[in-house]
């Protein structure tokens, strides 16, 4: 029964030494969507004024802290989002999106699409939820909530759009950007 018990708090300490933990979340070192193995870049926190609304980390085939080249490239890319925050209406998650979206001018350029992604985001997300933003070349950009896949987005003009929201120069989020960088 000892060696049950040690073995299973070994595997508990193995799997939170391949996690990077963001204000008592989780994010994994690596991620799986399909062919695509995406590595951790970096991560952060998203704060509305002081409250932590989620552990937000961003993934990559390959380590970048150029958000122009990550940005320019076609390879696949995630953005996971842990929400901490017990509760965030989906007006408002929509209200934020289209901010971002509005900033770089991809609200007027997208309207189809930014419409459509919009409409993924029909519940509340809450204290435990893990949202990932996934753009794979030839799919699309995925919106997936606790592993269930909302919907697609098949545009690949649209991955900049989406990913700018945290990536661009101009973000509402310069800190996140930074972490998210690795920087």
């Amino acid at each position: 029964m000892k060696r049950i018990i040690l073995l299973a708090l070994f595997a508990l300490l193995i799997s939170a030494l391949a996690a990077v933990e963001i204000g008592g979340a989780f994010l994994p070192e690596k991620l799986q969507f399909g062919e695509n193995a995406l590595t951790l870049n970096g991560a952060g926190m998203r704060k509305k004024v002081v409250i932590k609304v989620y552990a937000c980390g961003l993934y990559l085939p390959q380590q970048s802290s150029s958000s122009t080249a990550i940005l320019a490239a076609e390879g696949a890319i995630a953005i996971r989002m842990n929400f901490i925050y017990k509760k965030v209406d989906q007006e408002k998650l929509i209200d934020a999106w289209n901010e971002g979206f509005a900033k770089t001018g991809a609200l007027q350029k997208f309207a189809i699409e930014t419409s459509r992604f919009n409409a993924l985001f029909s519940q509340p997300a809450v204290k435990g939820d893990i949202y990932d933003i996934v753009y794979l070349p030839g799919t699309g950009v995925q919106v997936i909530r606790n592993e269930v896949v909302l919907g697609t987005i098949e545009n690949p003009d649209f991955r900049k759009a989406v990913f700018s929201i945290w990536l661009d120069e101009d973000t509402d989020l310069p800190k996140l950007r930074e972490s998210l960088l690795g920087n």
